[in-house]
């Protein structure tokens, strides 16, 4: 599978969660959203080897 984040790009082996290969990267599975083949997922998600993997950074903040 290909898993692109900003400008980075991997390519893993498929049949695993996307937690696991959000660190397997090294990055932080709760900083990030996982969208598969266009569709968003939960870091639960198991990948396969033909997916494509999207990151997207999660912002956080708010008003006082």
């Amino acid at each position: 599978m290909e898993i692109i984040y900003r400008d980075k790009k991997w390519e893993l082996k498929g049949n695993i969660t996307a937690r696991d290969a959000i660190k397997k990267i090294g990055l932080n599975p709760e900083e990030v959203l996982v969208v598969v083949n266009g569709e968003l997922k939960t870091d639960d998600a198991v990948l396969k080897d033909a997916d494509q993997v999207k990151l997207v950074a999660v912002i956080s903040g708010g008003s006082r």
